[in-house]
């Protein structure tokens, strides 16, 4: 770099600086993470700015005509692409639909905590809104027009179905050398300190030993700089549950629907008077009654047989347990004839072979069944792609939503089969 280049880089680094500066003091959680990717300068290649989750990459120019609300901005989006592992989430995704999703995944969690974009039409569509971009990935079309307006550097295969780790020409020794987090030696002051070093070309590609090591750092700072954030009160109740729902541990749907049973089980006390060789005093005593659950499932045709019989094994392995007693229904527009089909705790549950269906899905008929049969149920569990026709007012019963797929609920607990 010139010395005439340098002095017109000066005023750009400074901006830059001032703006990280500003997140820090207003933004403690996404200024800590800004922190860590140090900036590089990159007209050579770089339109606006890139991430490898190892560097903030920039154009100057690019740069030059943002205000310091819209430098915030630009800083925070590439520093949320790293903390939200987006590096190593794609799993063999195309990559032009991931870099989209994630766009609007970043995009929308920044905007809602209050900042500034540098763009207008910046992909930030509000139906995307809460959720992650691996569910807003199958919504966006094949042949999207839409762009980033950043480069995310993490790999270059853009084949779906391709393993993270396949066709990767940076996974050979060498290249791993020269594409580590960081040089040998290097503090992790140095590392954060921005010094402005310019990347005169492009960085090769992340191998999968990279991502998975940039992937536990970046966890470990968003834990630290949440942690931080919430005992100084500075971390703003969006980004808090954005954070939480990172972080916590994701469930399968079969923990969760056990966790659903063991509350409703009815373990209590009970005062009942004892028979006459127990004597004459009046004690409590522990008394299970088990539960009554009512479970059915959606044979419109957009659950599979084999994911049927999945839940009804796990049915079957949760009633003994909690000793529940199930009554199963069928249906597509309307519950299937033969039902309902009843198994005591000590009954194995099968799949019934008779079950018919294929028609258009509306969820009413279930519940006008259980009205019907002035059933009160403990809970009520439906297995579905949440794509028909709800009852408008919810029942005076627990209602659990096992989705398969994107659909949402208008009422009840939702939990992801996928």
């Amino acid at each position: 770099m010139s010395d005439a280049d340098d002095a017109a880089l000066q005023p750009i680094l400074t901006k830059l600086a001032a703006a990280r500066t500003r997140l820090i003091m207003e933004r403690p959680f996404l200024g800590s993470l800004v922190m860590h990717l140090p900036l590089k300068p990159a007209p050579d290649w770089c339109k606006t700015t890139a991430t490898d989750a190892k560097a903030f990459y920039f154009n100057p120019g690019f740069i030059e005509h943002l205000n310091l609300a819209q430098t915030q901005f630009v800083l925070a989006h590439e520093a949320m692409h790293c903390a939200m592992g987006h590096d190593h989430r794609r799993q063999g995704r195309i990559k032009r639909r991931w870099d989209v999703a994630c766009e609007h995944a970043v995009n929308l969690v920044l905007i809602e905590d209050g900042m500034k974009p540098p763009l207008h039409g910046i992909l930030a569509d509000q139906n995307y809104l809460t959720l992650s971009a691996e569910e807003i990935y199958p919504l966006i079309p094949e042949d999207t027009p839409e762009e980033s307006f950043d480069e995310h550097l993490f790999d270059d295969d853009n084949e779906a179905g391709a393993s993270p780790d396949e066709n990767q020409r940076q996974d050979n020794p060498e290249a791993g050398e020269s594409g580590g987090q960081g040089k040998e030696g290097q503090s992790e002051a140095e590392e954060r300190d921005g010094s402005g070093s310019q990347a005169s070309q492009k960085p090769d590609p992340l191998s999968q030993s990279e991502r998975e090591e940039l992937a536990e750092q970046w966890k470990n700072r968003l834990a630290a700089a949440a942690q931080a954030a919430r005992q100084a009160g500075k971390l703003s109740q969006s980004m808090m549950r954005w954070v939480d729902d990172l972080l916590a541990p994701s469930l399968p749907w079969r923990a969760l629907l056990a966790r659903f049973f063991a509350v409703n089980q009815r373990d209590d006390y009970s005062w009942r008077r004892p028979s006459r060789r127990e004597g004459d005093a009046l004690l409590p005593r522990l008394s299970s009654e088990g539960i009554d659950v009512i479970a059915a499932i959606d044979t419109s045709g957009s659950i599979s047989d084999d994911e049927l019989r999945e839940f009804i094994t796990e049915l079957d392995a949760l009633k003994g347990q909690v000793r529940a007693r199930i009554t199963l229904l069928a249906c597509d527009n309307r519950v299937a004839e033969k039902a309902p089909w009843e198994f005591e705790p000590w009954d194995t549950m099968q799949l019934p072979s008779e079950i018919e269906g294929g028609g258009g899905t509306d969820f009413r008929p279930v519940f006008d069944w259980v009205e019907h049969e002035n059933r009160s149920p403990n809970m009520l569990v439906y297995f579905t792609d949440a794509e028909g026709d709800f009852p408008k007012l919810p029942p005076n019963y627990p209602v659990i939503w096992l989705v398969k797929g994107k659909g949402s609920v208008p009422w009840g607990e939702r939990v992801q089969l996928n």
